[in-house]
């Protein structure tokens, strides 16, 4: 049975070598996922995709070590990696460097590069941590204010009272009348969560009849 699953040409993966660097690629993928989750300056949900780098890295890992050793599986994966497309987009080129980082890690240790490529991943995490610890994060607010209320002649000037008392800045983003109501967005940037509490206070008591909501990135807070 074994000689019937054996390609011409091909030469059997030793076991112990393959689990090994299964185990070596493991260790290696997590700490990637737990340093992209830690120090990665994405705006986008970093656990979801370190999630995935421990499971990219073994799975290259296992199709290199297949393949390496056969001229006809070469091949064949060639032709089937022609017809396989990835429909999810790559948002922020930092998340596409952790991806190259994962499958680099998987094509060297399927090819038994133990040495060059934890080598490698060691030089490529430092300087990754150089970089983000030494070079200063740039702040950008991305709050979003939305705040719909019935409108009168104050109600307009009301909001942005309260807004230049709690917030540094605050910049019209939308404004509409619909309906005998007055719909706005601003983008606004709070110091710290004492403010954006007062400010949630404040709209409630200053502008009566209002219904608003905080959204920042994926994360909602309404009053």
């Amino acid at each position: 049975m074994e000689n019937l699953l054996d390609l011409p040409g091909s030469i059997p993966v030793s076991l112990d070598t393959l689990l090994v660097n299964l185990l070596l690629c493991l260790v290696l993928g997590l700490f990637l996922a737990w340093f992209y989750t830690r120090y990665g300056r994405t705006f986008t949900n970093r656990s979801k995709l370190a999630s995935t780098l421990p499971v990219l890295a073994l799975t290259v890992l296992l199709v290199i070590s297949v393949v390496k050793s056969s001229l006809a599986l070469s091949l064949g994966l060639v032709g089937a990696l022609s017809v396989v497309r990835f429909r999810t987009a790559i948002k922020e080129p930092e998340e596409l460097i952790y991806l190259f980082i994962a499958i680099a890690l998987g094509i060297g240790l399927g090819a038994d590069q133990r040495a060059v490529t934890v080598a490698a991943f060691v030089v490529i995490i430092a300087y990754l941590f150089a970089n983000t610890t030494l070079s200063p994060r740039r702040q950008k607010s991305n709050l979003f204010l939305n705040i719909t209320t019935p409108d009168t002649k104050a109600s307009f000037s009301e909001i942005n009272e309260v807004l230049l008392a709690h917030t540094s800045t605050a910049n019209l983003r939308r404004l509409d009348h619909l309906n005998g109501s007055l719909h706005a967005t601003y983008l606004i940037d709070c110091s710290d969560d004492s403010s954006l509490s007062h400010l949630m206070d404040d709209l409630k008591s200053n502008v009566p009849g209002s219904e608003f909501s905080f959204v920042e990135q994926d994360n909602t807070i309404g009053g």
